[in-house]
């Protein structure tokens, strides 16, 4: 006797499909003129700051006095900030001692000390 074997095919397992999930979260018109308020907010506000930066950097606060007038002059051997400031007031009543400090503020000086070829901005008197 002999036997007959019939294989039958195995219908494979239905794939799960993949559901394509829209996001929960939906914006109104509401909604969608508010997030473009705050973005025009938020611009205008690195715009003002970026500005106000630019402002600072160039130096125009018009609170600000003018400089007053004045010249360089580089420092030769022997001269001492006493003298330089004794000329810079020549002629005029301005103290020499007044001449002197501001020569220091003006150099950012620590000190009266003085070297040979340094460069000094020397305000006009009064």
């Amino acid at each position: 006797m002999s036997a007959t074997v019939y294989v039958l095919p195995v219908a494979e397992p239905p794939r799960p499909v993949r559901e394509v999930r829209r996001s929960t979260v939906r914006l109104t018109r509401r909604g969608r003129v508010v997030v473009f308020a705050f973005a025009l907010v938020v611009l205008f506000g690195i715009a003002l700051i970026g500005a106000r930066v630019a402002f600072a950097v160039e130096g125009g606060d018009a609170d600000k006095s003018p400089a007053p007038a004045a010249h360089t002059m580089v420092v030769g051997d022997g001269d001492t900030l006493w003298d330089i400031s004794s000329e810079a007031v020549a002629g005029t009543d301005a103290s020499i001692r007044e001449m002197e400090q501001t020569i220091k503020e003006l150099n950012s000086l620590d000190s009266s000390m003085l070297v040979s070829g340094q460069t000094l901005i020397i305000p006009t008197a009064p």
